[in-house]
């Protein structure tokens, strides 16, 4: 299975990668030393469980009495030569922080190849300026990650899933190689396991969301919702498509307080779908905003899901909502595993 994009993107398919790699022996694939912060730890387990071809090092993460890191590379010696990647998580401004010293300090050991893997851009929503005076967070962290030392094998390659607009590509500089991967695929494979999986269709909260993942689900009848002005308010309604008597899946890339997709799901109900779940790639939920889902057993498409997925991108998300009707984990542990092999 494998991602649709342009015939001129130089997008990775790391799918592809994936099913490359099942056809060599393991001990043709390239060895790789993965270090972790510790929100990605049970992640990183994961990616390591994969593949024999991937080790886990440790990093000692402190703080001196002031509150600043306090951080240490243990062996940093015994890594020269070899390839290395960084899982980071950027959940918060503070976190950010503690990890940027690491991430410039791994290519400058003498490594083969350095590879960040950094699932959730965070700032990928704050790249345009609508008014005079707005800050483009996300370009101003692409020039903190471009200016990642080069390793000797070159520039720092940066793997992260569902970035929020495409164009954020060109907001980094020539020392880093920015690999953009979908969730999508893991979706589809867990779609194809549903009892009612002939049923299924896709709808689309806003043409930003269709624009990002429609040709990933071609193949699923579509639905594409839209933000319509009435007076002082913004209603969603129905663009094109037909929900009735259908098992709705609403895709976004990302979803904070739910209200976008709450308002969606009301309408699609009030048109006749059955049963209304979601995907999105990036549950990030602040405030434990995912207590609004609640689970819908049968009957409910109006107020509860079937079922919620969201992917590992998000740790602290997920040991929030793990074991946690209509909520399931769809894992990028593998996805990554490839990613590393290119």
């Amino acid at each position: 299975m494998t991602q649709d994009t342009a015939p001129s993107s130089p997008l990775v398919s790391v799918s592809a990668v994936a099913a490359a790699t099942t056809n060599f022996p393991t001990k043709n694939a390239k060895k790789v030393v993965l270090f972790f912060c510790p929100e990605t730890k049970a992640l990183a387990e994961k990616i390591a469980a994969d593949s024999d071809a991937i080790e886990l090092r440790n990093i000692s993460w402190g703080k001196f009495a002031d509150g600043f890191p306090n951080i240490f590379i243990p062996n940093a010696q015994g890594i020269r030569g070899q390839h290395v990647a960084f899982l980071a998580s950027f959940s918060s401004p503070a976190v950010i922080f503690e990890q940027i010293p690491v991430i410039y300090a791994l290519p400058k050991l003498f490594i083969a190849s350095f590879t960040l893997v950094l699932p959730f851009f965070p700032t990928g929503t704050s790249e345009r300026m609508e008014d005079e005076g707005d800050i483009a967070t996300a370009f101003t962290l692409a020039r903190l990650l471009s200016n990642i030392p080069i390793s000797r094998g070159g520039p720092t390659s940066l793997v992260t899933f569902d970035i929020h607009a495409l164009q954020e590509r060109f907001y980094f500089g020539d020392n880093i190689l920015p690999c953009f991967e979908s969730g999508i695929p893991l979706l589809k494979r867990r779609l194809q396991d549903l009892p009612d999986s002939d049923n299924i269709s896709i709808a689309f909260p806003d043409d930003g969301a269709w624009k990002r993942f429609n040709k990933q689900l071609q193949h699923f009848p579509t639905i594409v919702c839209a933000k319509v002005r009435e007076g002082d308010q913004r209603i969603v309604r129905i663009k094109e498509g037909d929900p009735r008597g259908r098992h709705i899946v609403i895709v976004d890339d990302l979803v904070q307080s739910g209200g976008t997709l709450r308002e969606c799901q009301k309408v699609l109900a009030a048109h006749g779908a059955t049963k209304i779940s979601a995907y999105v790639t990036h549950g990030i939920f602040p405030n434990k905003s995912w207590e609004r889902f609640g689970h819908d057993n049968g009957g409910k498409p109006e107020t509860a899901f079937t079922y919620f997925w969201i992917t590992d991108s998000c740790p602290l998300t997920v040991k929030e909502v793990v074991n946690k009707p209509p909520f399931e984990i769809l894992s990028l542990a593998n996805s990554i595993s490839a990613s590393l092999q290119i």
